[in-house]
């Protein structure tokens, strides 16, 4: 079964950085769009961003300047560099992946790292 798994959550202080990895497995991982996500409690779930298979990146405006996404194909990874991290950052990351093609969608979603700012 496909499987999408998140690392590099945790605690930092604020205007600390951070570096999330999504590994994903069973997929053709250069097909798919890869998104991060994330869900602060008491809030709905928000892109913070996103690269499409060619490459195509997109950042939530909160997130613009601060936040790199990246991907490695020959890894079947994705990444998110978090630099400057603010407490209203802290939230469960997810990862997710998409395939919409040819009539056919495939959305995959990890199970989430968590990440806390804080002083």
């Amino acid at each position: 079964q496909v499987q999408l798994v998140e690392s590099g959550g945790g605690l930092v202080q604020p205007g600390g950085s951070l570096r999330l990895s999504c590994a994903a497995s069973r997929i053709i991982f250069s097909l798919y769009d890869m998104g991060w996500y994330r869900q602060a409690p008491g809030k709905q779930r928000e892109l913070v961003a996103a690269i499409t298979s060619g490459g195509l990146t997109n950042y939530a405006d909160s997130v613009k300047g601060r936040f790199t996404i990246s991907r490695d194909n020959a890894k079947n990874t994705v990444y998110v560099q978090m630099n400057s991290l603010t407490l209203e950052d802290t939230a469960v990351y997810y990862c997710n992946a998409v395939f919409n093609a040819f009539g056919r969608r495939d959305d995959y979603w990890g199970q989430g790292t968590q990440v806390t700012v804080s002083s």
